[in-house]
């Protein structure tokens, strides 16, 4: 985790030290089941115990960690019945959002697809866990946020939040990195020109490779 520097610290503790957990397991750095050492972290970061246990609260809100009594704190884990449920949950969501998007998307929506691609591209490329996580994340919302019904956003967000963790574990893989470049090239181009149901299927077939994979990585597991 980095070491914190002061000048580029959002405006409160909590914050920054919300920012820096979050990265820490989307990134891998945390993985699921991980215990988080609360003294060793709070030293680590620079911060006292208060913003760290706020920070912890509001992960634990989006099910990113739990709370063990006499234990503490852990990064979530998913069963792969969970696992298989959100990612059942997100097809349906999904499949909506991009309906509703199309016809919608203005050029200001696409240029950030394209945008967030061209950096998934060059994350994927320096193996940066963390930094394709997140231009992934701005790829896919470009299209769902398109929909203008944030209520179905929300419901989005929740899910992909809740599958943070499991994200880094499948970019680990450079045939899997490679493998999303492609399948989000294939988007783009169905988006581009308006096919909404040819991007529904092949958003299908995206999220159907990453679960499958996923399931063999927790099996090993």
């Amino acid at each position: 985790m980095t070491s914190p520097m002061r000048s580029r610290r959002p405006p409160t503790a909590q914050q920054f030290v919300l920012g820096e957990l979050r990265k820490a397991i989307t990134s891998g750095q945390l993985k699921p089941g991980a215990p988080i050492r609360q003294e060793a972290l709070a030293e680590r970061l620079g911060v006292s115990r208060v913003p760290l246990r706020e920070a912890l609260k509001t992960l634990e809100a989006e099910a990113l960690v739990v709370h063990e009594v006499h234990r503490g704190y852990f990064v979530a884990e998913l069963s792969l019945a969970d696992l298989r449920e959100v990612y059942r949950l997100r097809e349906i969501l999904e499949a909506e959002a991009v309906r509703q998007a199309s016809g919608r998307m203005d050029g200001a929506a696409l240029k950030a697809m394209e945008a967030a691609q061209r950096e998934v591209e060059e994350a994927a490329d320096a193996g940066d866990v963390s930094a394709m996580a997140a231009a992934n994340r701005r790829f896919h919302f470009a299209l769902y946020e398109a929909s203008a019904m944030p209520r179905l956003v929300r419901l989005i967000t929740g899910l992909w939040d809740a599958t943070d963790a499991y994200r880094s574990l499948y970019y680990v893989e450079s045939a899997n990195r490679d493998h999303v470049v492609r399948e989000h090239r294939t988007i783009l181009d169905a988006v581009r020109s308006g096919e909404a149901e040819d991007a529904v299927c092949f958003l299908d077939e995206h999220r159907l490779h990453a679960v499958t994979a996923l399931e063999t990585t927790l099996r090993q597991g």
